[in-house]
């Protein structure tokens, strides 16, 4: 039923879309979902990547986890691997 109507970017209607699963009760006007829906939808898959980052700088030692008093997590450099750091931000 799709294809009978007008064709749509699909990039722009997934993140709509997925927006709504995560929020099935949600409701917007059109201005509403452009400013502020697709804006939380880039910032829910910029935090996904962002961990994905820190899972690998952690997991290859450039960057320490550390635990808060509250139960939270906080990353900082890994300063015995500072050479090594220096080494990845210079590749390609």
């Amino acid at each position: 039923m799709l294809s009978e109507r007008v064709p749509i970017d699909s990039d722009v209607a997934k993140q709509i879309l997925r927006y709504f699963m995560r929020h099935p009760r949600a409701a917007d006007d059109l201005e509403g979902i452009a400013r502020w829906r697709l804006l939380e939808e880039a910032v829910h898959r910029t935090v996904d990547e962002t961990e994905q980052a820190i899972h690998m700088l952690v997991g290859n030692g450039l960057l320490e986890q550390v635990g808060t008093p509250d139960g939270g997590r906080v990353f900082r450099i890994n300063e015995a691997r500072l050479g090594e750091a220096a080494k990845f931000l210079e590749q390609d």
